[in-house]
């Protein structure tokens, strides 16, 4: 069992940032995820994420490391009540993947006013290839379905999977090398033969310096639910950087959310493309580790941002 101070710790900064967005927060509806997942809270990864738009509105996301000493992260949330048993090929997803590569990490997804989410499964040392994934049974067939828009893409080797019990989806995380980033007009490409939003080109430009993209896909449909992509973190980058229009409070939470490291907040933008839309994704970190990939990230790709 994690220590009840260190617990209290993350949960006032969860709280704190609440306060900052305007999002309500109560401890009945944080504190169990933080428990039930954060007995290595101490050295965990976290991080605070909010989107763009009426419709996240009132909400925080708040994603974290999970203790290793769990396991099998969604038997674990089956046994606290945060997900319900099922037998579709989701329950299945987390331990096939668990079976089969050096898995260096999950990640808990959980929101303030939404409750538990997502898990994450990341083996950013053992990069797939896409043809991998999809011989996996309970990875959704849109996978294979969509392997050679993928690779015409130039999306090829995934660093993390990422699976949604609620909405019935997964995602995709194709990780870049420097030198390996889809241009502009593949994402332009990409984002028109699915049906998805067509950004400008002002947006595009300002991605063309991702390290990843994500992709949205469920087991009812070839169809890819949405698109997303990240550039590399960077310490208190300015919101006005990023070519959308972004509220008051979201702003403020960029460059004023609570942290624990030394130096500058570090800070993330993203897009996400829906077929109605295009989302800015902005988070904070609160905690992050020097050996984190996502700082090796930022010093792979701050040349080229």
């Amino acid at each position: 069992m994690p220590g009840t101070a260190e617990l209290e710790r993350v949960y006032s900064a969860i709280e704190e940032t609440a306060r900052i967005v305007g999002a309500p927060c109560s401890r009945d509806n944080v504190w169990p995820y933080l428990s039930a997942f954060g007995g290595s809270i101490e050295d965990a990864l976290m991080v605070f994420s909010l989107q763009t738009g009426e419709r996240h509105a009132g909400e925080l996301d708040y994603s974290f490391t999970a203790s290793p000493g769990i396991g099998d992260p969604y038997l674990h949330a089956l046994s606290h009540g945060f997900v319900t048993e099922t037998d579709h090929p989701i329950g299945s997803l987390v331990s096939d993947l668990q079976g089969r590569w050096a898995i260096r990490e999950h990640f808990v997804d959980c929101g303030v006013a939404g409750g538990f989410k997502k898990l994450y499964v990341h083996f950013p040392g053992d990069l797939q290839p896409v043809a991998k994934l999809a011989e996996i049974p309970s990875v959704a067939p849109a996978v294979a379905e969509n392997a050679d828009l993928f690779a015409r893409t130039g999306l090829h080797e995934v660093a993390m999977v990422g699976v949604d019990y609620k909405r019935k989806t997964m995602n995709l995380y194709f990780q870049f090398t420097p030198d390996g980033v889809p241009e502009p007009s593949a994402y332009r490409s990409l984002l028109r033969e699915v049906g998805l939003h067509e950004p400008n080109d002002d947006m595009l430009k300002f991605v063309s310096g991702s390290m990843r993209c994500n992709v949205t896909l469920s087991w009812d449909s070839s169809t890819i639910v949405r698109v997303a992509v990240a550039r590399p973190p960077g310490r208190r980058v300015d919101p006005a950087e990023v070519p959308a229009p972004i509220e008051p409070h979201i702003a403020r939470f960029a460059t004023s959310a609570p942290y624990a490291y030394p130096g500058e907040l570090m800070n993330l933008f993203g897009v996400k493309w829906f077929p109605d839309g295009e989302f800015i994704d902005v988070s904070t970190y609160y905690q992050i580790s020097a050996g984190h990939v996502g700082i090796k990230l930022m010093e792979t790709f701050k040349d080229r941002t």
